[in-house]
């Protein structure tokens, strides 16, 4: 027997495709999705769920950090005051801020976060504010003419007409815009001694007057007091 015969006998050559095959035979031989031609592929790129899941867990730690940092500066805070912020740019915000003194600090936040921190505080009283778009004003001192006069000076400046107080809460009390200025004409620290001390040798009768007035009045009428008996060493 020939060579050729005797290996077509063990090793039998594969039939060309254009062979008269079966049609179940070709069609599993022309089947591309098994050709080394087509190799598979498994997608690498995060499902949109899965995107979604995490740009809303940033979403909500960032407005969580919003909600302390706001909490932090109603400690020790003795005025807040919502600014429209409506049409300020970056460069303007950033230029009020160096402008303002250390006690007073400006934050930006949305009137749903800011209504969240204050919730169930005395600075709930600051409700009216919540519409438009507010900057927000912390003062840290008990010089409040002192702390809303560098806004002013800056919204003159800048010619920010519709860029005004939009009200404020002080000593619990609510102010609207109409009202600001009974806030920005209030006595400082050296006046209230002044007129306490001119209180201290008047007669009885204006001593009276003097101390039927706001306890906190009447606490810096003391604090006078002993600072005059200290300098006068009694």
């Amino acid at each position: 027997m020939e060579a050729s015969s005797i290996l077509s006998t063990v090793y039998p050559l594969p039939l060309p495709l254009h062979s008269s095959l079966p049609p179940s035979i070709k069609s599993h031989f022309c089947n591309h999705a098994i050709s080394t031609n087509y190799p598979l592929k498994l997608s690498t790129r995060p499902s949109k769920t899965r995107s979604l899941t995490i740009r809303s867990a940033i979403s909500r730690t960032k407005k969580e950090e919003t909600v302390e940092a706001v909490k932090q500066q109603l400690q020790d805070c003795y005025l807040l005051a919502g600014i429209s912020y409506k049409g300020f740019t970056v460069k303007q915000f950033q230029e009020l801020r160096t402008q303002l003194p250390e006690t007073t600090k400006v934050i930006v936040a949305k009137n749903t976060l800011v209504l969240k921190a204050i919730e169930g505080t005395q600075w709930e009283a600051l409700k009216p504010c919540m519409s438009g778009m507010n900057a927000w004003l912390f003062v840290h001192s008990e010089e409040i003419p002192g702390s809303l006069k560098p806004y002013r000076t800056f919204q003159k400046e800048q010619k920010l007409d519709g860029n005004d107080f939009t009200g404020a809460v002080f000593e619990g009390k609510f102010y609207g815009p109409d009202e600001f200025k009974s806030l920005e004409t209030l006595p400082s620290r050296e006046e209230v001694y002044a007129k306490l001390l001119g209180s201290l040798k008047a007669p009885a009768s204006a001593v009276v007057g003097t101390l039927q007035a706001p306890a906190r009045n009447l606490v810096m009428v003391l604090q006078a007091h002993v600072k005059k008996l200290e300098e006068e060493g009694q």
